[in-house]
């Protein structure tokens, strides 16, 4: 059931205006009438089967205080709805995308370095997010040197097993999903890496050479091509071939990662100071 302006959710927080929709519910931007704080609160309707953001309350309630994770301010219901109450963010990677058009290698990298620092944060506490997108990385609201990670619908324990299993459908997005989420196995660290390294290439690019294209099949195989393709940046590709080539259960090397999209940063800066004298 949808909230409409003005509307008073749990006799505290004002709902002002719709941030957002998706398949699983919606997002208010409201204000806390006691404290004036302004808020985002997402709304699942209670016939929702999937149950989605009771689970993603709990997560968000077990990582709170790790880096680049919003805090929740309350979780509730109602007759009609589920609520949970976080911290009011600005805008998404993907809407800075679409209004800068692309991102230079190096402003690519350095967001690449925020990134991944939260995605680490995650894995180390046992989780994995199963839907990394530009959509889902958000800015402080203000603060563009902030960074943060949403949307833990589709998050879970990180499995004990040294093998995937099987599962019956694809989890998170077409266009970032990783290769072993299009053949239907439950996903792990690598597979997170994996999406991180398509939405950098789409910072770099603006887009996606398979986001003209809905059909999974054709994504698969231009995903699956894509790894040869020698026109893209080295320090981009190395990190996708070595993800792909991880075991399941592997623990990635963030931290060599980081060293060499710090290393290229300064390189790419070395460079400008050559050509610009």
């Amino acid at each position: 059931m949808e909230l409409v302006n003005m509307e008073l959710v749990n006799n505290r927080y004002l709902v002002l205006e719709r941030l957002g929709s998706g398949a699983f519910g919606s997002i208010f931007k409201a204000q806390n009438v006691r404290t004036k704080e302004f808020v985002a609160i997402k709304v699942e309707s209670i016939q929702e089967e999937l149950k989605l953001l009771k689970n993603e309350s709990k997560i968000y309630h077990y990582l709170n205080g790790t880096v680049g994770i919003p805090q929740v301010k309350w979780y509730g219901k109602d007759e009609r709805n589920y609520y949970m109450v976080i911290n009011l963010l600005g805008a998404s990677l993907q809407d800075v995308l679409n209004k800068r058009g692309r991102f230079s290698l190096a402003l690519t990298l350095k967001v690449g370095i925020k990134m991944l620092t939260i995605l680490q944060a995650i894995h180390d506490k046992g989780f994995v997010h199963r839907d990394i997108k530009p959509d889902n990385f958000l800015f402080g609201v203000n603060q563009c040197n902030e960074l943060y990670l949403i949307d833990f619908g589709f998050c879970k324990a990180r499995s004990a097993l040294a093998e995937p299993r099987e599962v019956s459908s694809l989890i998170g997005s077409n266009n970032y999903a990783s290769l072993m989420a299009h053949r239907r196995f439950e996903l792990g660290r690598r597979d997170d890496m994996e999406s991180f390294c398509y939405v950098l290439f789409s910072l770099y690019h603006g887009s996606l050479p398979w986001s003209y294209t809905s059909n999974e099949n054709e994504i698969l195989a231009l995903k699956k091509q894509f790894v040869h393709d020698q026109t893209q940046p080295l320090v981009l590709l190395d990190l996708l071939r070595t993800v792909r080539c991880m075991e399941f259960d592997e623990k990635p090397n963030y931290y060599l990662v980081i060293d060499g999209f710090k290393r290229e940063i300064e390189s790419l800066s070395e460079n400008c100071i050559k050509h610009n004298p």
